[in-house]
């Protein structure tokens, strides 16, 4: 069984997937291109598939946009692609605790996956999501 979910963004970082969710406009893409700049892989922009593949759910880029990520103001980027489970969900979130105990859960496929809520407008959003990642991500 797959899924295609969209107005979302996902990239792969050291071979985990995270999935970045948020309303239209919050920094999605923005935030997948600056983790692109930390060396993850983008999955997709604006969708992406997820398949269960044993315990796991794996992101896979979307067949109509798969290798193409938006610069605002500037255009369509075409750039490789990867696939992973999706270790974290990184929700974009105006209302986001300054300092949460723990975090909170997202349901892909009927599995539940890690969530951190995350403050969009920032200059280290990219930190954040990282280090997300390290402290809360499935391995």
């Amino acid at each position: 069984m797959s899924e295609v979910i969209a107005n979302v963004s996902c990239v792969a970082m050291r071979g985990r997937g995270m999935l970045i969710t948020g309303p239209s406009g919050s920094g999605k893409s923005s935030l997948a291109l600056a983790l692109m700049d930390r060396g993850a892989e983008l999955i997709g922009d604006d969708g992406v598939t997820l398949a269960q593949v044993g315990e796991l759910v794996v992101a896979t880029p979307p067949p109509n946009t798969e290798g193409l990520i938006e610069i605002r103001n500037v255009g369509l980027l075409e750039v490789p692609t990867a696939r992973a489970p999706v270790a974290i969900v990184i929700n974009l979130a105006s209302e986001a605790e300054r300092l949460p105990l723990g975090h909170g859960s997202a349901v892909l496929l009927g599995r539940e996956v890690p969530q951190v809520d995350l403050y969009p407008d920032t200059p280290f959003l990219a930190l954040r999501a990282e280090a997300a990642l390290e402290m809360h991500g499935l391995d």
